[in-house]
């Protein structure tokens, strides 16, 4: 019966049709290797139909550690938790140049500018501004940002400068969120979404596995994104970073709970970009070409905000194998 169904929704989604949510929960069920796998090869079709052999890289730069004066749960970088993380004020341009011209050496086509804070204030917007204009100048990155909160000027201002494409995570489902953070609200997550939708920019955002969402909050995570369009969604799976108030409780799904996870984005988000991010290397381990073969078309490569990645050349060598192609995804003008 699980084949019939799997069967029934990938020819649905290949045909431009659109999964239901009661379809997507029959699939959330499913715990058998073998119907993973077939859900997987029809995530792949599906891949390959919407959005080719593309295989986006992006590296970070953590441009401003820590003292965050958000209480996300999960996160080492907040002010309000005691972690054992190194802090520091928004590098200058030079040394984000620095880190990014490192990272093209090393295979990635997009390079993200991240900042530990609320929103981004007026008095770190020129130095951002300088530095997206030297990436652009500088190398063939395509620069993109992650900065929290903006002002409609700040977004025309980062856009002019030449960012691509900016970050703005849901970390996880409407009805999970309060119990992950509380001094911002999910639908302050979406209006910003919203906003810069409004002003033609590329989105990514996505969330983490593990936040202690139902396997039908992830669901919820995804058809939300769905509806809001986004362009590319970074699929993370919880590290549980010490000192932070959720390591004690943290119980991240399975490798083949993330692939089955990763597979049904696929399906619910035909055209995105649906990006392995952070904790990859930790949760889905030895099955990370599999969850690329089962939807995936894109990779973090390096480290993280916090914690160190696998090496790029291993990553690069990975979808190689798989016979994808990367380039940055950049939108001619």
């Amino acid at each position: 019966m699980s084949s019939v169904l799997i069967r029934s929704v990938g020819e649905k989604v290949l045909r431009g049709g659109a999964i239901t949510r009661e379809e997507a929960r029959e699939l959330i069920a499913l715990t058998e290797p073998a119907d993973i796998l077939e859900l997987g090869s029809w995530a792949a079709r599906v891949r390959a139909k919407y959005t080719g052999k593309s295989c986006q890289l992006c590296a970070l730069v953590n441009a401003k550690a820590g003292e965050c004066a958000e209480n996300c749960r999960y996160c080492s970088q907040s002010g309000h938790h005691n972690t054992d993380i190194t802090k520091y004020p928004l590098m200058n341009p030079l040394e984000i140049l620095t880190r990014a011209k490192q990272a093209e050496s090393f295979g990635a086509k997009r390079f993200c500018i991240v900042t530990a804070t609320r929103g981004l204030s007026d008095r770190d917007l020129p130095t951002l501004l300088e530095t997206v204009r030297l990436i652009r100048a500088q190398t063939s990155l395509a620069p993109e940002c992650s900065l929290g909160f903006v002002t409609d000027d700040q977004i025309r201002a980062l856009k002019q400068a030449g960012m691509t494409r900016y970050n703005h995570n849901l970390e996880t489902c409407e009805s999970n969120f309060p119990n992950v953070c509380t001094t911002h609200t999910y639908q302050d997550r979406v209006n910003t979404l919203k906003q810069l939708k409004r002003h033609g920019m590329e989105r990514c955002a996505g969330g983490i596995l593990g936040l202690g969402e139902t396997p039908e909050g992830r669901l919820d995570l995804a058809f939300a994104l769905a509806e809001l369009e986004v362009e590319c969604v970074p699929v993370n799976v919880l590290n549980p970073r010490p000192g932070t108030p959720l390591e004690p409780e943290a119980s991240p799904p399975q490798p083949l709970e993330v692939i089955k996870t990763v597979a049904i984005f696929r399906l619910i988000l035909p055209w995105a970009i649906i990006e392995l991010a952070g904790g990859r290397e930790v949760n889905v381990r030895d099955l990370q070409s599999l969850a690329l073969l089962c939807g995936a078309n894109g990779l973090i490569i390096g480290s993280y905000l916090t914690t160190i990645g696998r090496q790029p050349a291993e990553d690069l060598q990975l979808v190689k194998d798989l016979g994808f192609e990367w380039d940055s995804g950049e939108k001619s003008s």
